[in-house]
């Protein structure tokens, strides 16, 4: 990943991480929780691809699984956001911008549920039945739910600060350079100086008015001769 990549990430999951934890977390609400740290997974990973979004998912993960208060084991979000932001990066529109919000509130859908699931899936693997005990329908319907609602708010604009990043004329410049842009330097340093195809155009005229000269003088000393 580049740095703009790597930096605007790591802000964004901090951010997501702060509202998470101060925020979200405290409302109270019945069944799921919204997930907004998932929401930033899915608007980097559709800008960035399916290495990137699970390289993104992993951390954001590792970072809510380390943040307090972690009542599960270390590792597992991490696994959960790695695998669906790779699978969420899968969807990345070809020319980078979905056409319709469709498509974005599908994968937003599909990744809510998805997410529950294995999350549940991996403490069943480890001894947690706290989803059991919640209740599975509630959790899946109540995330869906709330993920959908909070999405419009939070997927565009994480991906319109991806794809801002992306566009960096900086990068850009640095990125172009190579045989291309020297050749282009060097042509134009060429005809700016005055020399090169120019000097060699005057060059040739030069030379062609010399042997006129020369021509004439010759035809002249040879009509001398005759006389």
């Amino acid at each position: 990943m580049r740095f703009n990549r790597m930096l605007l990430s790591a802000a964004l999951v901090v951010v997501a991480l702060v509202v998470q934890v101060c925020v979200l977390a405290r409302l109270q609400l019945p069944g799921a929780v919204p997930d907004l740290m998932l929401l930033t997974v899915l608007g980097l990973a559709l800008v960035y691809g399916h290495v990137g979004g699970c390289l993104v998912g992993f951390g954001a993960g590792l970072l809510t699984d380390l943040a307090p208060p972690a009542d599960h084991a270390a590792g597992r979000y991490a696994l959960v956001l790695c695998v669906i932001g790779y699978l969420a990066g899968l969807a990345k529109p070809e020319k980078g911008q979905p056409r319709t919000a469709l498509g974005p509130m599908l994968v937003v859908v599909a990744a809510a549920i998805g997410t529950t699931l294995l999350y549940a899936s991996v403490g069943a693997l480890v001894g947690d039945t706290a989803a059991r005990h919640v209740g599975l329908v509630s959790l899946l319907f109540t995330a869906a739910v709330y993920d959908l609602l909070l999405a419009p708010f939070v997927v565009p604009g994480v991906m319109a600060l991806a794809r801002r990043a992306e566009n960096d004329p900086l990068a850009e410049t640095n990125s172009s350079g190579g045989s291309g842009r020297t050749t282009t330097d060097v042509s134009a340093g060429w005809l700016s100086s005055g020399t090169g195809l120019r000097l060699g155009g005057r060059r040739t005229v030069l030379r062609t008015k010399a042997v006129k000269v020369r021509a004439a003088r010759a035809g002249r000393i040879k009509g001398v001769k005759r006389l």
